[in-house]
């Protein structure tokens, strides 16, 4: 039988305001709303940044780290390049390498070399607070530059929430200022850039190591010595799979700054990192009119269309088991005040794959009836 496209009528009411399109597997809209009209994706801008990065690094990138130890100071040195899941776990092993390859035993002072990033980077759309989701970039960051903690009733103090991660006590005052029992709070920015340093500190004599001196910024000098580059245990897609599933800020904007910097040199800029999104977006998608000031969505002054994100969404097919997976989906969710947008893969009863976007920037109770009635559109239309 001839595959035949069901219409439907529009949605109504407060949702005539909403972007909505839906595609078959070959890009074929088989319903728009606004599809021209440019609305702020939110976090959906993550499926453009992560396709980004494909074509960039590759799937099977791995972020490095630089390490010098010089014996005749006993100084460690440690360069940063923007490795967007530098964890506890990652500096556990980082460590156990360093003792491996250099041999040493006895190290003074731990210098950490910040400038493959510029030092000051803003982020539009991100704010002052302690919350997470305010997490700035850097080239060394531990833990995105977050400090998860919770209170312990039997030890009648705090502890970390995270059994890997210890909580230092040069933290305390910080994790009591937040007024919290329990949470994740986003460090100062003295303690982010020294974060990594007093991780390695406490790390390495549970290695074997000993540690004698402080923890310093300064320039990588591997003069006396040899440089080492340690590998990210986690590939590019491993990254790729966090970033959308926890939706994270910081990860998104660490993969277009680090693309920038490699892309045109560092010191790694905003600048150079939107760059990277908007000459992507133009020489592989076609599209010439994106509105991009981050890589995240946590700034409302990126814009998009719903035809605009359909575009990507193709783009993005071969790799939509990136995506948070429902029963009958794929997809991506993004939220900020007033602002409700969710795009991925439905799928259908012929087990293709349905590109479709719903963008709403406005207060909207009925946003989840558009979702269920693009999946019995979907529905429908498969079942002939």
């Amino acid at each position: 039988m001839a595959w035949m496209i069901l219409v439907l009528p529009a949605f109504a009411g407060r949702d005539k305001n909403a972007g909505i399109i839906l595609a078959d597997d070959r890009g074929k809209i088989l319903y728009a709303q606004n599809k021209d009209k440019k609305f702020s994706p939110a976090s959906i801008l993550k499926i453009l940044t992560s396709l980004a990065a494909v074509d960039h690094f590759g799937m099977d990138h791995r972020f490095k780290t630089l390490y010098t130890y010089d014996t005749v100071s006993e100084n460690l040195y440690i360069k940063g390049f923007g490795d967007p899941l530098f964890i506890s776990e990652v500096i556990q092993d980082l460590c156990q390498q360093i003792l491996k390859k250099t041999k040493a035993r006895t190290i003074n002072n731990i210098i950490l070399d910040h400038s493959f990033f510029h030092p000051d980077i803003q982020i539009p759309g991100t704010g002052n607070s302690l919350n997470p989701y305010d997490a700035t970039s850097g080239a060394l960051c531990a833990n995105f530059n977050t400090l998860s903690f919770k209170w312990n009733p039997v030890q009648k103090g705090f502890v970390s929430a995270e059994p890997q991660t210890p909580l230092l006590p040069s933290f305390l005052q910080a994790v009591k200022a937040s007024g919290q029992k329990q949470g994740r709070i986003l460090l100062s920015p003295k303690q982010r850039r020294d974060y990594p340093g007093l991780l390695i500190k406490f790390f390495l004599p549970q290695k074997g190591g000993t540690v004698e001196g402080i923890v310093s910024q300064g320039r990588f000098d591997p003069a006396d010595g040899q440089a080492f580059a340690f590998e990210s245990p986690f590939t590019l897609e491993e990254i790729l799979q966090k970033l959308l599933k926890y939706s994270n800020n910081f990860m998104a904007n660490q993969l277009i700054l680090a693309m920038g910097a490699d892309k045109e040199e560092s010191p790694a800029t905003l600048a150079k990192g939107v760059s990277i999104l908007t000459t992507f977006a133009r020489k592989k998608l076609g599209l010439t009119d994106l509105v991009i000031t981050e890589g995240s969505g946590i700034s409302r002054a990126n814009k998009i269309s719903p035809t605009q994100m359909l575009r990507i969404l193709m783009g993005f097919m071969p790799f939509h088991d990136l995506l948070n997976k429902g029963e009958k989906e794929y997809y991506k969710t993004g939220t900020l005040s007033d602002v409700r947008c969710r795009a991925g893969f439905l799928i259908g009863k012929d087990k293709k794959l349905y590109p479709f976007v719903i963008m709403v920037n406005e207060k909207n109770k009925d946003y989840d009836s558009i979702h269920r009635n693009l999946l019995r559109r979907v529905n429908l239309q498969t079942s002939r």
